[in-house]
């Protein structure tokens, strides 16, 4: 039964109503295909937009357009017929940004520059913005509430807000009607392992080819909000139709979790027992993170995937022989050559 606060989803559908074409940028990504197959059961005119192709073919009645969002004059042109733009596009890996930081920084701040100036021109409804929770930096409270204090210390972070800080500048200068989401520690199918960093599928990877799990710090000390892909799309689908201009809202699970309790969660789907070895050399993200998720509630937001389901389920589509993760956990430069010869 749906709460009186919860809306369902042909309440969602209907508010969507209001926009004629939905534009998602970074469609062909993990979190966009999500969203893209979301909206277009929802909604008639759904627009993808990315460098790449999408994986597999989006749903039926899906545009797909290329569009590189450093271009500042191709993104006005992809832009110019949408009245809603849902902005996923960007690096999302920290240790990418730790060897590529300027490749970083063009396709997260400057691309979301672009965008705003675009949008702006074209006079589009509304933008959604994905940002990420790291922009906090260590937290000092938790569960932590939008008012923490940012204080990044990955290039990734940095270029993140200053993705924030032009949307918030182009609101309060242009009128741009837009708001901001702060995605926690994501899972779901459909990830690349060559670059996804979240523990959840690197652990369920490991321990399905029988290798050990590498936890970066203190697996005891270490705590995340692990946020299921369909609760992020719940989430920005609703800051899409409720948000308010010019705000800041966490999307996660609100559920604190320890490396090590994520560990026994596997055990308890695979029914074999996981074998978590502990990297003590990297320790900059040994902390407590975890959402309040008490703003987003306010729209209606109510995750859906207990982490228990989310694990089995994304067991159940990587199957037996997943490939490996590729990317190591990176916070500087130095590491790199430490990391590489601990995986050789």
């Amino acid at each position: 039964m749906t709460s009186a606060q919860e809306p369902p989803d042909d309440e969602i559908t209907a508010e969507l109503e209001r926009y004629s074409r939905v534009a998602v940028t970074g469609g062909s990504g993990f979190v966009g295909r999500h969203l893209v197959s979301a909206l277009a059961a929802r909604h008639g005119d759904v627009v993808a937009l990315d460098v790449a192709p999408p994986p597999v073919p989006h749903p039926r009645r899906t545009q797909t357009r290329h569009v590189d969002l450093r271009d500042a004059q191709a993104v006005e042109a992809a832009v110019a017929d949408a009245d809603l733009v849902i902005h996923l596009a960007g690096n999302a890996s920290g240790t990418v940004s730790v060897e590529r930081p300027r490749f970083d920084f063009e396709t997260n701040a400057v691309a979301t520059f672009n965008l705003c100036e675009a949008l702006t021109k074209s006079g589009v409804a509304r933008l959604v913005y994905l940002s990420s929770a790291m922009v906090y930096g260590v937290p000092q409270v938790a569960p932590l509430p939008e008012t923490h204090p940012v204080a990044p210390f990955l290039p990734y972070a940095s270029s993140k807000l200053a993705g924030e800080h032009a949307v918030i500048g182009f609101c309060h200068a242009f009128g741009l009607e837009a708001t901001i989401g702060r995605a926690f520690t994501l899972y779901g199918p459909g990830e690349k392992p060559q670059i996804a960093g979240g523990e959840v599928s690197q652990f369920l990877r490991w321990h399905l080819r029988g290798r050990p799990i590498h936890a970066a710090g203190d697996p005891d000390r270490k705590t995340r909000d692990f946020c299921h892909v369909e609760d992020l799309v719940q989430g920005l689908l609703l800051l899409a139709v409720r948000g308010r201009s010019g705000e800041v809202y966490n999307i996660g699970s609100g559920t604190e979790t320890s490396l090590r309790e994520l560990a026994h969660v596997i055990e308890t789907v695979t029914g074999e027992p996981a074998r978590l070895v502990s990297d003590g050399t990297v320790t900059e993200d040994t902390y407590r993170m975890v959402a309040d998720i008490t703003k987003l509630g306010g729209l209606g937001y109510r995750p859906r995937i207990p982490l228990l389901d989310g694990v089995r389920n994304l067991a159940d589509a990587l199957g037996d022989r997943p490939e490996l993760p590729g990317v190591d956990t990176i916070f500087r430069a130095e590491q790199r050559l430490a990391a590489s010869s601990g995986r050789a």
